[in-house]
């Protein structure tokens, strides 16, 4: 299809005439459908095993640790659960995407599902913080090397610009339903634990959501057989014209600043879930109305409103992929949503914290909209700015250097400076800290837009 020479869609259907590829976006063989149902169920279970940490961590470590432990070492190792993990699939998955590019897109993605669902569901085997701990990073070294095989996957069997966006952006909006999965799950298992076999002697809830980690690998042990490798990468492998992916390519005038930029702004969009949306789990059993309550009821609470949460990523994700079709330009589509949050979350964080009331249900919906929407956003750009031989190993090195890496140090950042906060109770100092966190990624995230590089939006770059 030739390029329209303006952005204007009416000229575009004018000197295109023949352009009916928005109506057959969704034309596919059985294969091709097949593949995007795979995609889903992996972008789905990454949230899931990911976000299941931020359920569990408090009543599992309030069982692991001796009681005598006090709050400076209970929020040491929520920092340390949250951060070593994230330095651990940094690192590995910075390698992943290596072999991603050495090895296939394919072969790489079913071994990572696999890691993840299997380290989650031993999670519920644990009996000390330093088992947990572990097992977290197997999780996330599996999560960390998923997106990126996925995303490359899919740009590479979908090169058509319309096709492209709309798979790329509508599978990953099934990252949100993880999000909405794992609340599901543990809100069943806090009200049926007791119905439950035994688990190291009793039944608490934590331990039956960690098991049902394991839940995407089954169908991928059936479906692994029907899935085609990417024809990009397979064809010039093939062919022997694959160059040998490099690290140090990455620092190469062509691709210097494409690398750093996205690896800052990828760390500025984990900050902000990490640094904001993953403490909410622990704010809220704090707030007034919450926490007069008894135990099981204060974590139905919390269940509820994560999905509440959940519930504004998923609109977040679909809203970016309906517009990343219309709006070419991917510095203000990224600023779409950007700009709205640096007003939003001085009124939902640092409004109760000070005047201790309840966090706002919509607050809490328009916060996860507005962040999460931007995990999408990189998961369209970044297989656009390499060729076929660096893909997994430039997107690496965004999302895993800059997102996992540096991105989730802010939910380290914000046990480390919660202790300074104003507020007089845990929650509202945690309130406190977490704005402040959340707000500074979004204004660095902002500025660092300027400098974004605007890649072409044509056919996947070759």
């Amino acid at each position: 299809m030739t390029p329209a020479p303006t952005s204007s869609h009416a000229t575009e259907t004018t000197q295109v005439p023949r352009a009916p590829a928005k109506v057959r976006i969704w034309q596919m063989t059985t294969t091709e459908w097949l593949i995007c149902g795979v995609a889903c169920l992996g972008f789905a279970f990454d949230t899931y095993t990911l976000l299941v940490l931020t359920l569990i961590v408090r009543p599992s470590l309030t069982e692991m640790l001796p009681a005598s432990a006090g709050p400076a070492v209970f929020n040491q190792w929520v920092g340390i659960l949250f951060y070593i993990p994230a330095i651990a699939g940094g690192v590995f998955g910075l390698l992943g995407g290596y072999l991603i590019d050495l090895l296939g897109r394919r072969r790489i993605l079913m071994w990572s599902i696999l890691l993840y669902g299997a380290s989650t569901f031993a999670t519920a085997y644990v009996t000390s913080p330093g088992q947990f701990l572990l097992l977290r990073c197997g999780t996330f070294i599996g999560v960390s090397v998923e997106f990126v095989a996925a995303t490359a996957w899919l740009a590479e069997l979908f090169t058509r610009r319309e096709q492209r966006e709309a798979i790329i952006g509508y599978t990953q909006a099934f990252a949100s339903t993880g999000g909405l999965l794992i609340s599901a799950a543990y809100y069943l298992a806090v009200t049926y634990s007791q119905r439950l076999p035994l688990i190291h002697g009793g039944h608490e809830a934590w331990r039956y959501t960690a098991m049902s980690g394991l839940i995407p690998a089954i169908p991928l042990i059936v479906l692994r057989p029907f899935l085609p490798e990417s024809p990009l990468w397979k064809r010039k492998k093939a062919e022997g014209t694959l160059k040998r992916p490099s690290f140090g390519e990455l620092f190469r005038p062509t691709f210097r600043k494409t690398a750093l930029i996205t690896c800052l702004m990828m760390a500025c969009s984990y900050a902000g879930s990490f640094g904001m949306l993953q403490h909410f789990a622990r704010i809220i059993p704090g707030t007034p109305s919450v926490r007069v309550l008894p135990v099981a009821a204060q974590e139905q609470r919390v269940g509820a409103l994560q999905g509440v949460q959940e519930m504004g990523g998923l609109a977040g994700r679909f809203l970016m992929a309906l517009l990343a079709v219309h709006i070419l330009s991917r510095r203000r589509l990224l600023r779409l949503f950007q700009l709205p949050a640096l007003i939003v979350i001085p009124l939902v964080m640092f409004l109760p914290a000070m005047r201790d009331r309840d966090m706002s249900a919509v607050g809490i919906f328009a916060l996860g909209l507005l962040t999460v929407a931007q995990f999408s956003y990189w998961g369209n750009y970044l297989p656009l700015v390499y060729p076929t031989y660096l893909r997994g190993t430039g997107e690496a090195f965004a999302a895993n250097i800059g997102g996992r890496m540096l991105g989730t140090s802010a939910a380290l950042l914000v046990t480390s400076i919660v202790q300074f906060m104003p507020g007089g109770t845990a929650s509202r100092q945690l309130g406190y800290a977490a704005g402040i966190v959340g707000l500074l990624s979004y204004v660095m995230g902002f500025v660092a837009s300027f400098w974004l590089p605007e890649p072409s939006l044509e056919a996947t770059p070759d």
